[in-house]
């Protein structure tokens, strides 16, 4: 049986349906912390249980009889979400499953300045101790973050934000799409090439983008990281979240999301779905201010 953990999330439920496309719903199961937001997979007879990458007994119960399982990183951070992780992968080469697919990143590197990347790093270390054969999909940065990025300048028609760098944006339904193929055929053993979209684009490019999308002129304005990171405090942003987003353009500025590469649309079979269709299907998502 094949586990997809965290499919409640946008990327778990899209690679349960990436799965019913493959695969028979008896041969599916999921491991959710609230089993009764899950009641529509139930309904076309994929096996629902409790689980919770905080309680490894839960796990045992969650991961029965799995063949493969997928370990959907957690939005924790530091020695919290490699605990986690631990608990998951753990729990999976208990239950026998011959393979642990794990969602990890493209700029996954434990000296990077942005946390998570970090946790990724120290994820797939312990798959390679784990004694599990393992697959951790380097994933592209998630093309739905930039509606996020560009809620204020949807109102202002400025694009404020620190010095960037070029960034691979990734749709979530090719990574979805990516992780059923890897759950269910042998594609990749061990960390795999970037699954990126087909640029690497910086804040300028997806200003001009979504102007033309949107019909409405942003100019990309460039502020100094003390006062981005006012600005967001100043909106009821927690310092910590402040801190963890202003390491994302560090990082960015580094260069370490902008490896694009055609890994994935290979695997897919088809061309990977570009920032601007992202942006065309939901210009105007906005949670951070």
């Amino acid at each position: 049986m094949i586990i997809v953990s965290g499919a409640n999330g946008k990327l778990g439920r899209a690679v349960v349906e990436r799965l019913l496309d493959r695969v028979g719903p008896d041969r599916i199961g999921v491991c959710v912390r609230d089993p009764e937001q899950a009641g529509a997979l139930a309904e076309r007879g994929i096996r629902v249980r409790q689980g919770d990458f905080a309680d490894g007994a839960s796990l045992a119960h969650a991961f029965e009889d799995a063949s493969r399982v997928l370990v959907v990183s957690v939005d924790s951070h530091g020695e919290t979400a490699l605990r986690l992780h631990e608990t998951a992968i753990a729990a999976a080469g208990k239950a026998g499953a011959e393979r642990v697919v794990y969602t990890s990143h493209m700029g996954s590197n434990p000296l990077s300045a942005f946390a998570p990347m970090v946790d990724h790093a120290a994820t797939e270390a312990a798959l390679r101790d784990s004694g599990v054969a393992f697959t951790s999909l380097r994933n592209g940065f998630y093309a739905s973050t930039t509606p996020m990025l560009l809620a204020a300048a949807l109102e202002t028609g400025e694009l404020a934000a620190p010095e960037d760098g070029p960034v691979s944006w990734t749709s979530h339904a090719d990574l979805a799409e990516a992780a059923a193929i890897a759950l269910t055929e042998d594609v990749f053993d061990g960390v795999t090439p970037p699954l990126t979209g087909p640029a690497a684009l910086d804040l300028r490019d997806v200003a001009a983008i979504a102007s033309e999308v949107t019909g409405r002129s942003i100019r990309r304005v460039v502020v100094s990281d003390d006062d981005y990171r006012a600005g967001l405090v100043a909106h009821g942003l927690p310092e910590h979240v402040a801190d963890l987003l202003l390491g994302m353009f560090a990082a960015s500025r580094q260069g370490e999301f902008a490896q694009f590469d055609p890994a994935l649309a290979g695997l897919i079979g088809r061309p990977t779905v570009p920032l601007r269709d992202v942006l065309e299907a939901r210009p105007t998502t906005a949670v951070v201010p």
